[in-house]
């Protein structure tokens, strides 16, 4: 009979209870993940075209920094060759941008100030 005082006390209903269901597994984009590493990837690409074209070397350092974002939040899953290959694109344009004017790099913000 002590189960039975006890099932009194509980606010809890039974007849609510549902059991949980994993959500489906699918390749569209849920709402509580992380795009971080896309969007750096994509970043990354952008800045290391700019900085082989128009030769700025300042782009070609934002491109490796955003790869290396992208390469550190990207999860197990994701297309490993897709950010390898945006690595190796903005390290191909720090050395090309380097290799093109050894010249030490001025940041553009530095006439602003001097």
């Amino acid at each position: 009979m002590i189960g039975t005082s006890n099932h009194h006390a509980d606010p809890r209903r039974a007849d609510r209870e549902r059991r949980y269901k994993a959500p489906p597994v699918n390749s569209q984009v849920n709402p509580g993940d992380d795009m971080t590493p896309d969007y750096t990837n994509i970043l990354g690409m952008i800045f290391s075209m700019c900085g082989l074209m128009m030769r700025l070397k300042w782009c070609a350092w934002v491109a490796l920094y955003c790869s290396c974002i992208s390469f550190a939040n990207s999860k197990v899953n994701d297309d490993t060759k897709q950010i390898l290959s945006s690595f190796m694109l903005s390290i191909s344009a720090v050395v090309m941008s380097y290799l093109q004017n050894p010249q030490p790099m001025t940041p553009p913000w530095s006439s602003v100030f001097g």
